[in-house]
Order: structure tokens, then sequence, then C-alpha cells
């Protein structure tokens, strides 16, 4: 990749004896839609608080479009926009005068921030609402205010921490279609997911595992690399399910509120069934 958007290098995080990223490598290249997929506690979050230049790595070196975000990384900041996944807006203030407020910070000229606002009411659908205060906002209005206020100076790299966590799905729909028409006008995006099925979105994945990358490639890729089969498992106690099914021998982890369990390609689902139905914990 000649010309990447992103360069991590070696990159290492640790918080006293707990390594949260340890020596990760990878590019992503400019107009690029690439996924961050792992379970709670890979170090998704970690590594995209690094990329927007709010943390500092350990070890190891991070570039924005050719940039050092560990050596000057207020440089690199008017080129990026991050978005974490908790609520960061001001629920005391209205979608306008969010947008203004978030207009104001990036120094974005007023000739041209109403026909961007414009342009981001659009996509958002959020025009009818831009009166309202930012607090009675649904869940999935929320993100995708908070979206809009991200990309108000328009810029070159966007990093997502689980924008779709907790929203419904019409509105997860349409947080990925207004992705892809950032994706489709140049804007390179790096999303964190727990849904898999997001991920397939993806033109590139980097599969996270307690800090470490386990493998990088297209979705079909990774996907025939697989073996064994994947079930998921929904219950009102899903940190229990995963325990219960480890504690068995079944490889499992916690996706959002799914715990994905991996079988043998020659194993019954009616096999894990019973291993849930020993221990009382019922699934839906």
């Amino acid at each position: 990749m000649s010309d990447p958007a992103l360069e991590v290098l070696d990159l290492s995080r640790s918080f006293g004896p707990l390594e949260a990223l340890s020596s990760l490598s990878f590019t992503v290249g400019r107009g690029e839609l690439f996924g961050l997929v792992g379970p709670d506690g890979a170090g998704k979050t970690t590594l995209l608080r690094i990329l927007a230049g709010v943390l500092r790595p350990t070890l190891g070196e991070a570039r924005v479009l050719g940039i050092s975000l560990t050596r000057d990384p207020e440089r690199a900041k008017p080129h990026l926009a991050y978005m974490p996944q908790r609520f960061g807006l001001y629920e005391d203030l209205t979608v306008q005068e969010n947008m203004d407020f978030y207009g104001d910070l990036f120094a974005v000229p007023v000739r041209d921030r109403r026909e961007r606002e414009a342009r981001l009411y659009r996509f958002s659908g959020l025009a009818p609402f831009r009166d309202r205060l930012a607090g009675a906002l649904s869940g999935g209005m929320k993100q995708k205010l908070g979206l809009s206020c991200a990309l108000i100076h328009q810029p070159e790299v966007l990093l997502l921490d689980e924008p779709t966590f907790g929203v419904d799905p019409i509105s997860r729909r349409d947080l990925w279609l207004i992705l892809h028409e950032m994706v489709a006008s140049g804007i390179t995006v790096v999303v964190s997911t727990a849904y898999m099925d997001e991920a397939e979105r993806a033109d590139r994945v980097a599969l996270l595992h307690e800090g470490r990358l386990l493998d990088l490639d297209t979705p079909d890729r990774l996907q025939r690399t697989l073996e064994g089969r994947l079930v998921a498992v929904e219950s009102p106690s899903p940190r229990a399910v995963r325990d219960m099914l480890r504690s068995a021998g079944v490889p499992a982890a916690l996706f959002g509120e799914t715990v994905h369990a991996e079988l043998p390609s020659h194993g019954e689902t009616d096999e894990l069934g019973a291993i849930l139905a020993r221990t009382g914990l019922s699934t839906t």
C-alpha cells in the first residue's frame, strides 16, 4: 500500500500490568472501509483512542496521512474525526446547537457551514428535529447526530467505536448507509463492531483478541479459513452462558449481548442445547 491513510507499526499499550495491545502492525488504505472485530476486552477501543490521538502508545508508532500520532498528534487531529461508543454530545443543547458548537470547535467557515449542515441533515434525516434537545432523541438518532457532528469539518479519516451498539435495526441500517456514502466520497472509515453481519460490510477486517492481531483479510477470505461452525446463542444471562460453555470445553466469546460458540464441523446444534439445558440457563 504505497500511500496509506493509517499506519500502525509494532504498536503496544499497557495499563500497569495489563497489556491491552501487543505489537500490532497493519495499514489502512485511503477510501477503505476497515473493520475491527473482537470480543469485549480485545483492545478495539484502546486502539481507536490511540489512532484518534487521545491516548499515547507504550511502544510503537501510529501515523495518519503520514503524520505521527506519537510525536505530533495535534497536527493530525484536524484530519480526523473520532466518535466514541458513549454519546458525547451536549444533551441540554438542541440538535442545531450541537451542530453549531462543533462547527465553531473546528473553525468551519460560516460560508461553508450551512451547505455542509444541509447535506448532513439530508442523509441523517434529522432536519425535522433540529430544534429538539439532544437528550430527548432516541438512541439511533443520537448516534446519527454524533456522526453528523463528527463530519462537520469534512475529515479525511473517520474513527467509529461500535456506533451501532444498542441501536435499533432500522437505525443500524441507516448508519451503515451513511458510512458507505462517506467511503464513496473518499473518506477512510475505521469502525469497530461486535456484530459479524456488520463486519461483512467492510473491505477488510482485523480480528483482535486480548490485544493481539489474529488475522487480517477480506471478510470472504476470512470465512473460508475458518474450521467448524459458529453458533449464536442469545440468553438473558450471556456472560454466564459464555463462562459455562468455556468450562465445558466449547470455545465461546461475547459479542455485544450474543454469545458466539464454535462447534466442530460434524457437531450437532442439539449437543450445544443439551449442554445449556444441564446448567438450567434458558436461551431464546
